[in-house]
């Protein structure tokens, strides 16, 4: 448990560092958001969805842009508060302009969608994703001159089963698919709940945009509108469609893993874990294939996920 709680310290910064970086990913957030809100102002005869994929390079030239700056200054930023600080800004134009054209029903929805996101990121950040501690002593054991050495031979050693080690985090964690603060086997299904919740909550938003949109344009007070709320509110719905498209892609490949019991790290670097090598001998050479040890059918593998 010491050694445990001395790898959860490790991945825990000073609170110093941790306001550095909420600095910078509230920068960063303000920045990006701005700089998509500035397509309909700078190209209001086109339509929206041509406003699309403008607005989708644009975010991520402001994205490169901060990661250039973030370098410079030498501060990283966090990609768990770069979320949360979108949820928040997201949610406040909702509030301040989007919520008065809105139904009291949908505006109940939305609001309960994002306190939703909220407390599910809180619960996943607080957590201990799976992080697996190690001795010294087992790695002379072991005869292994590190940790990922061990685990790249974990078929020897079942208690290492399916443990990664995360090079950006510098941790090993049980379950692990990609590099990611707070993703491991231990919340799983958590992770998937906020997904499908992220998912959820840009259609509501879109939804909800798209109907202010329509009201300034029939109404004909598309004109006298406030342009710094129009265009924010254009800018938060083009960010929203553009987030949904790729969450969806993203929820479906994770579907697809629970299915089949494969996670993301393991299906691109499968031939570096030998327990999802086959090796058939030809004529010549030996033929590696792969093979999935850990899928026991779809139903199975189902079952394994939403088990406790």
């Amino acid at each position: 448990m010491s050694r445990l709680a001395s790898e959860l310290h490790r991945l825990r910064r000073s609170p110093w560092e941790v306001l550095c970086s909420a600095l910078v990913s509230c920068g960063l957030v303000l920045f990006s958001q701005l700089a998509v809100a500035i397509v309909p102002r700078l190209l209001p005869s086109i339509s929206l969805l041509a406003m699309l994929p403008v607005a989708g390079l644009v975010f991520l030239a402001a994205i490169l842009v901060g990661r250039f700056w973030r370098r410079f200054i030498g501060v990283a930023a966090s990609a768990p508060l770069f979320v949360l600080f979108n949820v928040l800004f997201l949610w406040g134009v909702y509030l301040f302009v989007i919520r008065r054209d809105t139904s009291s029903l949908l505006d109940m929805l939305i609001n309960a969608e994002c306190a939703l996101l909220l407390w599910g990121l809180y619960r996943i950040l607080s957590g201990d994703p799976g992080i697996v501690a190690y001795e010294s002593s087992f790695l002379e054991e072991a005869g292994c001159k590190d940790f990922v050495d061990a685990i790249c031979s974990s078929e020897k050693y079942p208690s290492l089963s399916r443990v990664r080690h995360c090079n950006c985090c510098k941790a090993n964690v049980r379950g692990y698919d990609h590099h990611c603060p707070a993703f491991g086997q231990k919340n799983h299904r958590l992770f998937m709940a906020l997904l499908t919740g992220f998912v959820v909550a840009e259609s509501t938003y879109t939804m909800c945009s798209t109907k202010y949109i329509t009201r300034c344009i029939t109404s004909g007070t598309l004109i006298t509108e406030n342009h710094l709320s129009l265009n924010m509110v254009i800018g938060t719905m083009l960010f929203s469609v553009l987030q949904v498209v790729w969450q969806v892609v993203f929820l479906i490949w994770h579907v697809y893993g629970i299915c089949f019991n494969i996670r993301t790290h393991e299906w691109i670097n499968w031939k570096k874990y030998p327990e999802f090598q086959m090796k058939e001998q030809p004529q010549s050479d030996f033929e590696v294939k792969f093979v999935n040890p850990y899928d026991k059918g779809m139903l199975c593998n189902i079952r394994e996920f939403l088990k406790p």
